[in-house]
């Protein structure tokens, strides 16, 4: 009978630690929860600097892969933000997809 409960446990155990995994397309919880804590962090230093406004500017994490879009004043925030997002720890890539605000 114990032999059968632990049998139970280890399965569900197996179970649960598959759900939690990752592959190309999705994230597993430990990605999820790092590139959460990415984006949080690239966020802040956007709100921190005063090139940029990070109000105007979005960021997705996926895999420590980072985009940003939005829109920018001109050419030199876009490049700044880009900057500040590549040195937050956990960073691999920056994409930024940021545009110039159109000329009213």
């Amino acid at each position: 009978m114990l032999n059968k409960k632990s049998g139970i446990a280890t399965l569900l155990l197996l179970a649960t630690l598959t759900a939690c995994g990752g592959n190309p397309a999705k994230e597993s919880t430990g990605e999820f929860i790092d590139d959460t804590t990415i984006t949080t962090k690239v966020k802040a230093a956007f709100v921190q600097s005063n090139e940029v406004k990070a109000t105007n500017i979005q960021v997705e994490t996926f895999k420590g892969n980072v985009q940003l879009s939005g829109f920018a004043d001109n050419h030199t925030e876009i490049a700044r933000a880009a900057q500040i997002a590549a040195k937050v720890a956990g960073v691999k890539s920056v994409r930024n997809d940021i545009r110039l605000k159109a000329a009213q």
